[in-house]
């Protein structure tokens, strides 16, 4: 079945605005395409020119974030795109590789004096849990505050 023309000036403007995963393309498309196999087909047409590709998304989605986030969010967020488990691993090993120096970025930026209580000691570990940082790196961002200058 003949791909719609209009369908895929649609795709490619999606593409050309900023990478997308295969399955947010299939959501952005589908209301504008006659029928599921047309759609498919386009996808496949897409994916066989290399002007779509899951692992460059990943990627590029996995370095963006990763001024933020932790390597758990980072893959969460890539699997809730459509990005397979494979992929998504694949893009998150090198952020999982800096993880401990990014945390330290992202808490230093966040937080400029030591926490006054255990209280607030407690609050800033969850606020690098929800950026998705494990708990070990969470241990040492925590624990190498007071004493910065020393390794």
């Amino acid at each position: 079945m003949p791909t719609d023309p209009n369908l895929r000036e649609r795709a490619l403007r999606f593409l050309a605005a900023r990478e997308h995963s295969r399955a947010e393309l299939k959501r952005k498309l589908s209301p504008h395409a006659e029928s599921a196999e047309q759609l498919e087909t386009l996808l496949e047409e897409l994916v066989g020119k290399k002007q779509q590709s899951d692992a460059r998304f990943a990627e590029l989605r996995s370095h963006v974030l990763s001024r933020k986030f932790g390597a758990s969010r980072i893959a969460h967020d890539l699997r809730s795109k459509g990005v397979s488990d494979e992929e998504a691993a694949h893009a998150v090993e090198a952020a999982r590789a800096t993880d401990l120096e990014r945390a330290r970025e992202v808490y230093a930026r966040k937080f400029r004096e030591p926490p006054a209580s255990r209280e607030d000691r407690a609050r800033r570990m969850r606020f690098l849990q929800a950026r998705g940082f494990s708990f070990d790196v969470i241990k040492a961002v925590i624990a190498g505050t007071p004493d910065e200058g020393e390794d």
